[in-house]
């Protein structure tokens, strides 16, 4: 027989490559499964090198870990992509795939072409998005409803978060949101600069509507501390240079080099000079004003000292990101030259002042007037709370913003999940044919969310949701179940709400791969042996 494959190949057919794929999204659902939820437990992940991370955030959980099954981390990477399109939404993904995949194996088992499933699976996927479209809940202007972002807000944190810390941050995020939305355009989350401090605690984390910048003035002599300041936001360089041709110069005696280097400081010290004649004329003994000066570019230090004597402070070597955001938080211009500047050129803040930790210089801009960016300051003791608050901070930037952008909100824990699983009950009588059983499992799998925040609150999972399902049969009401209890909820009281991309997201995502991976009958690993080096173990 002549075989086309290299010889070394490893090839797994038919049943023997489906149950691989089986295993491999039941396995990647059980290691997932513990975190889902507000009472979700945390996984503690080692590197090489000694390094911990503490976490139960689904995305930071699926990069981190290093997956060597191929339909493993085909998984991770399609809930990854979740988490890089809507921010959220990583481990309910996972968790939806491993059940379709686990409640197919027996009708695959009763000898059900896998075909007939994945139909069975596109019909249930588009009439479970239309009836998404009528279960979520329309707001005509998120920014003006604060609680109920807030809501969006704690209930994405609370999945990443211990509560206590939850709770405040959701404030913080929409706030944030909320300073640098500006009308008719796309809200960049750019905008909002996440900085850490190591110190305090992580419950001392919040908001400056203004800017914190990571590094302080170059000349002890500059003031620590000034109020009511105009800011000067440049991108002029106030150093020595060079000419950029290689020139000669030859002189007889001490006073022609002194002429020479007076010459070319002459250049630099022209600059600056123009700077303090600004000062001069902005700040005066009436108005009491101040004068900050923040480059891109670098100050020597005898351009410094002439600053410092001015009384000004002078921040050099900025971050580019920064320059966007510091016209944007404390207005003005950043300007490129320093011909012809004038008092429209400038910023405003009430109070810039430096704090030093350490080594580390931060320099606060706090005060200002109509800010479109600002800082989330995020302190804590150790690194990895701090790395832990990061993350749940980004995230829940993303679920305010998501709320925003789809002027839409889904009724939050489980109830979207249990009103589809009702609803395919009744749709699944009008489907003909075998494609019906597919119908029914992708039912039964979106119950996989309610079900495993029952079994992670430590509840009797088929009591509990026996009595929310039949709530929701009779009474055709939005009900949730209570993770304090276990008994049917209203989230709309409760204050829990996701977001409608999300769940949107997931119901395009995770079917899709789920039929992919079912209509899988062979797989090919070409030049290695699979057995020997155990990649494609289960």
């Amino acid at each position: 027989m002549v075989t086309v494959v290299n010889s070394k190949a490893d090839v797994l057919k038919a049943a023997q490559a489906l149950s691989v794929n089986l295993n491999a999204a039941k396995g990647l659902q059980e290691v997932m499964k513990s975190n889902l939820g507000p009472r979700g437990t945390l996984k503690m992940l080692v590197g090489g090198a000694g390094q911990i991370k503490i976490t139960k955030d689904g995305s930071v959980l699926l990069s981190e870990m290093q997956i060597q099954h191929p339909t493993a981390s085909m998984i991770a990477r399609a809930a990854s992509a979740q988490d890089e399109f809507t921010g959220d939404g990583t481990t309910s993904s996972v968790m939806f795939i491993g059940e379709l995949m686990k409640l197919a194996e027996q009708s695959l088992a009763e000898g059900l072409h896998p075909r007939l499933i994945a139909e069975g699976f596109e019909i249930a996927r588009e009439e479970t998005v239309k009836f998404l479209d009528t279960f979520k809940i329309h707001i005509d202007e998120p920014l003006k409803e604060r609680e109920k972002l807030v809501c969006v807000a704690r209930t994405s944190l609370r999945t990443k978060i211990a509560p206590n810390l939850a709770d405040p941050m959701a404030e913080v995020v929409v706030d944030a949101v909320r300073t640098i939305k500006q009308d008719d355009q796309p809200l960049d989350l750019n905008m909002v600069e996440i900085l850490h401090m190591k110190n305090k605690l992580v419950t001392d984390t919040r908001l400056i509507k203004g800017l914190v910048l990571d590094h302080g003035a170059r000349h002890p002599d500059m003031p620590k501390r000034l109020e009511n300041c105009y800011i000067l936001t440049a991108n002029v360089s106030l150093e020595y240079e060079k000419s950029e041709v290689n020139a000669g110069f030859f002189y007889s005696s001490a006073e022609q080099r002194e002429k020479l280097v007076d010459s070319e400081r002459k250049f630099t010290d022209e600059k600056v000079k123009k700077i303090i004649e600004l000062k001069k004329r902005v700040c005066t003994e009436e108005n009491k004003k101040s004068f900050v000066l923040i480059n891109q570019k670098g100050i020597d230090p005898p351009s410094l000292e002439m600053l410092a004597h001015e009384g000004i402070i002078a921040l050099r070597r900025a971050k580019r990101r920064n320059m966007e955001r510091l016209p944007l938080a404390v207005g003005g211009i950043a300007v490129n030259s320093v011909d012809d500047l004038d008092v429209d050129d400038l910023g405003h803040a009430d109070l810039v002042y430096e704090q030093s930790l350490e080594d580390d210089k931060f320099t606060f801009i706090e005060g200002v007037k109509h800010p479109q960016s600002c800082t989330v300051l995020i302190q804590g003791s150790t690194d990895h709370a701090i790395a832990q608050m990061k993350d749940a901070i980004k995230d829940g930037l993303r679920a305010v913003q998501n709320c925003v952008e789809d002027e839409a909100i889904v009724p939050g824990a489980g109830a979207f999940e249990v009103a589809a699983h009702v609803h395919l009950e009744q749709f699944k009588r009008s489907v003909e044919g075998k494609p019906r059983l597919g119908v029914e499992i992708f039912g039964k799998a979106l119950l996989v969310v309610p079900k495993t925040l029952l079994e992670n609150s430590g509840m009797d999972v088929q009591e509990k949701l026996l009595r929310v399902l039949a709530d929701r049969e009779n009474k055709q009401k939005v009900v949730g179940v209570s993770i304090s209890s276990g008994d049917p909820i209203d989230p709309a009281i409760e204050g829990i709400y996701d977001n409608f991309l999300v769940k949107k997201q997931m119901l395009g995502l995770a079917p899709v791969l789920a039929e992919q991976l079912l209509l899988v009958d062979e797989v090919i690993r070409a030049g290695k042996s699979m057995k020997s080096d155990g990649g494609m173990q289960g």
